[in-house]
């Protein structure tokens, strides 16, 4: 059941690398933004990677580090499937995992967290997460 959003940050896309084009294409995005994590202001820096498949969806993963203003951490794992939306927008549906020994995030440590990932023509990203109970 989805829960509570715990979650939400815009940024913007800071790279792309094409890692290979052998039987479709895989590429590498940078990206970082700021939002609120539990309602603690933070800064996010995350990293994935995604690769077409043979209906034109995209499969991809992904770590970040999401940082508060007290210098607490706490890092991300996670994958989802997207599909492009048009003019070079992308749109991704997945589940995110965190670690962090901060008390203020600790309960993270037993959460999926269910997300939607976008990212406009221009490269602005838009992310929101809830808890799955």
């Amino acid at each position: 059941m989805l829960g509570e959003q715990i979650y939400e940050a815009r940024g913007k896309r800071t790279g792309r690398r094409v890692v290979s084009v052998d039987g479709g294409f895989k590429v590498e995005v940078s990206f970082e933004g700021a939002g609120k994590l539990l309602g603690v202001d933070t800064n996010e820096i995350g990293t994935y990677w995604s690769e077409s498949r043979a209906d034109g969806s995209l499969y991809g993963e992904g770590q970040g580090i999401i940082l508060a203003q007290d210098g607490t951490a706490a890092t991300w794992k996670g994958a989802g499937v997207g599909k492009f939306v048009g003019g070079g927008a992308v749109s991704y549906r997945g589940a995110v995992y965190y670690s962090s020994a901060a008390s203020k995030f600790a309960r993270l440590n037993t959460v999926a967290q269910l997300f939607e990932f976008e990212v406009d023509a221009e490269g602005n990203t838009h992310t929101k997460g809830w808890e799955w109970k």
